[in-house]
């Protein structure tokens, strides 16, 4: 083999063609699969949610009637959940990032993790095959509620088995990763040694192996409820909806914590670089995400206080909802106490770990408010529902999944973005963010029903304002996607390490190598952020 271009051999370079992608079994060339296919179906997700938002800048028909609105909301909420927001950070970033941090030179199934990208491109098809077959998209809203979802005459078969394909895909990434962890870890790397963005995909792959299978049975119930009428869940012939909801969301409130712990993993590597010092409690923050990953288990009914349960079941997930803060602020807290003293570099990385920290809290705060009793009973189904659970998925999860994009962009491609116009895309991505779903929160308040095609006039202002901010926000992303393409495609060439990071994927060249490493990395004394002269609090 030759190098391009006199370049030396990297994973980028080592071989040409379409081919040799798509049959890959280079972690790292999965990962990038995982990028490219994850951030279309995202811009595919931002455009149903701007046409929504277009659609309610004024009560009344603006640009779609009402069926066509509620099925865009559901392929809305269908993309961006399965498609976007559970896979986008352990599959892009975890297969990527975890074999360098582990310093070793792939997954432990290199040819289960491929598996799990077609898998992930199966689904997709078949979620964007009912825009073209039967009677159009579901209209049932992502969670396919019973006993609407087996009566509706639009494609929630194909839906719900889109989805049912995308679970396997997830299985195998977190089986995978499991193994990894526990196997294949250099010499000298003990558990309490890993990095803590590779604790918190432990922590997320055991939710991955244990929760996923609930709802691929679920979604087969449907299916088959649909197809052969058996009454699982329909009440015109002895089914239970409400049984249905017990399933969904005993797999889909776990979901959250997919999509929020690797965030978590995020903000706790970008911290400790960005403020060169010793992250602050180490051991907490690891075992705060396997904290919050087994409590997650066990609160799903928070999201059925209205529906009908007994009062002591009731209040059993109300305090076990409020016990899951418990952990995230222990991580907060340890964030905010490794910035303290530290020699902090405000660089484009870090707001976007802050903007986590500051999203994720508001979003953290109005769950308690859903999960609180008398006061779920008014918020509900409103717009406050809306407004929190973006500022927890998007706000959260979505800030650091870019954050994490501008971290690790110098070491995946081997170039540097410029920087003043990631601080100008970062400066509209919250701005435009807190614009448009802020005034969500208070429009619930005031008693707005979520998912509605038409509202009252009180509410006209407050929906006008938030519509202004999705196209601050679009012109945010838009600038920021300029920004990273035009950073790989003529930017500088980025050094090995410049951010002076510690853990084991700064030792190898950017990009890297083939097989990761061309010498055996060294482990930092006395643990994985162990800084040369950090300040000690």
């Amino acid at each position: 083999m030759t190098a391009i271009a006199n370049q030396p051999i990297n994973y980028l370079n080592v071989k040409k063609g379409i081919w040799s992608w798509i049959f890959t079994l280079d972690h790292k060339r999965i990962g990038l699969l995982y990028l490219y296919s994850i951030g279309a179906f995202f811009l595919t997700g931002v455009i149903l949610g701007v046409m929504m938002r277009l659609e309610l800048f004024n009560p009344g028909r603006d640009i779609m009637d009402a069926t066509t609105y509620n099925q865009v909301f559901t392929l809305h909420g269908v993309i961006m959940i399965f498609l976007f927001i559970i896979p986008s950070i352990p599959a892009v970033f975890g297969n990527f990032f975890l074999p360098l941090m582990l310093g070793t030179d792939d997954v432990a199934f290199p040819r289960l993790n491929l598996m799990s990208w077609w898998l992930y491109v199966l689904g997709a098809l078949f979620a964007l095959s009912t825009l073209v077959f039967g009677d159009g998209p579901a209209d049932t809203g992502w969670t396919f509620y019973a006993p609407y979802s087996v009566k509706t005459g639009t494609n929630v078969t194909t839906s719900v088995m889109a989805a049912f394909i995308l679970g396997f895909s997830s299985i195998l990434t977190g089986l995978n990763f499991i193994v990894t962890m526990h196997r294949l870890r250099t010499p000298g790397m003990t558990f309490n040694k890993m990095p803590l963005f590779a604790w918190s995909l432990y922590a997320t792959s055991w939710i991955q192996v244990l929760a996923t299978p609930v709802i691929g049975i679920t979604l087969l119930m449907i299916v088959a409820e649909r197809v052969f009428g058996i009454g699982l869940f329909d009440p015109s012939i002895g089914g239970d909806p409400i049984l249905y909801q017990h399933l969904f969301w005993i797999y889909s409130h776990p979901a959250v914590y997919i999509m929020a712990l690797p965030a978590m993993g995020v903000v706790s590597e970008i911290i400790p670089t960005f403020a060169q010092r010793t992250i602050f409690g180490y051991k907490a923050i690891a075992y705060s995400s396997m904290a919050i990953a087994f409590v997650g288990y066990f609160v799903w009914g928070h999201h059925m206080f209205t529906s009908g349960m007994s009062g002591s079941a009731a209040i059993i997930f109300s305090v076990l909802t409020f016990m899951v803060a418990i952990p995230t602020a222990i991580k907060v807290f340890n964030w905010l106490a490794t910035l303290y003293k530290g020699s902090i570099d405000i660089k484009v990385p870090l707001l976007f770990a802050l903007a986590f920290i500051f999203n994720f809290l508001i979003g953290g705060l109005t769950g308690l408010v859903v999960g609180a009793l008398a006061a779920d009973v008014h918020v509900h189904d409103t717009y406050f529902v809306v407004g929190h659970f973006h500022y927890v998925m998007f706000g959260g999860a979505g800030f650091a999944f870019f954050g994490a994009l501008h971290y690790w962009f110098p070491k995946m491609w081997g170039k540097v973005y410029n920087m003043k116009r990631a601080y100008v895309a970062f400066g509209l991505l919250f701005v435009g963010f807190n614009i448009l779903y802020f005034p969500m929160l208070i429009l619930g308040v005031m008693g707005m029903p979520r998912r509605y095609y038409d509202y009252l006039p009180q509410f006209h202002t407050l929906n006008q304002i938030s519509t202004v901010g999705s196209w601050i926000l679009v012109v945010g992303l838009l600038l920021m996607i300029f920004n990273l393409i035009a950073g790989y495609r003529k930017g500088a060439k980025a050094t090995s390490n410049p951010w002076n990071g510690i853990t084991l994927e700064w030792q190898t060249a950017s990009p890297p190598p083939l097989h990761n490493f061309d010498k055996m990395p060294e482990m930092p004394e006395g643990g994985p952020y162990n800084y040369p002269n950090a300040k000690s609090v």
